[in-house]
């Protein structure tokens, strides 16, 4: 099976993380995965998640990485990897009330079928990974769930005269 992977350097701007989803959008919809499907919601909304984490709490440029083709030919898995200078691991916080930050890795975790990170030179990387479901096929009808139904005649009637 081939992988696909493409990329897209981010700059250290807040403002980065709204092109990195839009040229997700696009890489995605190119894979045959649809705007409107929830697999392209939830990589849209991993995908702002880790370039979010990487340009507000490193403030160094990154890279975004989407592989497609990974896993079984049926499936499919998609990864989405996050790369930056900085070697400071990720340090899942927990959010409460109305804080605004920290639920960021939380969601991540939620999301993915896999996430982590690596050491990737002087940086790091951070990645998950959501698997691309086949649709499941419908069940296949019992042989007694194939016959027609008798219908009774109504009292008075010969059976073979009854017509509806």
């Amino acid at each position: 099976m081939q992988v696909l992977q493409v990329q897209l350097e981010v700059g250290p701007d807040p403002a980065e993380v709204g092109r990195a989803r839009r040229w997700a959008r696009s890489r995605l919809a190119g894979s045959g995965i649809g705007d409107d499907e929830p697999l392209a919601e939830t990589l849209v909304l991993l995908i702002s998640e880790l370039v979010t984490n990487a340009v507000v709490h490193t403030g160094c440029p990154a890279v975004l990485r989407m592989l497609f083709g990974l896993g079984a030919a049926e499936a499919g898995t998609v990864r989405v990897e996050v790369a930056d200078s900085c070697a400071r691991p990720p340090q899942p916080r927990r959010a409460v009330g109305d804080d605004t930050s920290g639920r960021g890795l939380e969601l991540v975790d939620g999301l993915a079928d896999r996430w982590g990170w690596r050491r990737e030179g002087a940086g790091k990387s951070i990645w998950c990974e959501v698997d691309r479901c086949v649709a499941p096929r419908p069940p296949m009808p019992s042989p007694a769930a194939s016959v027609a139904p008798v219908i009774p005649a109504p009292s008075g009637l010969t059976p073979g005269a009854y017509t509806a």
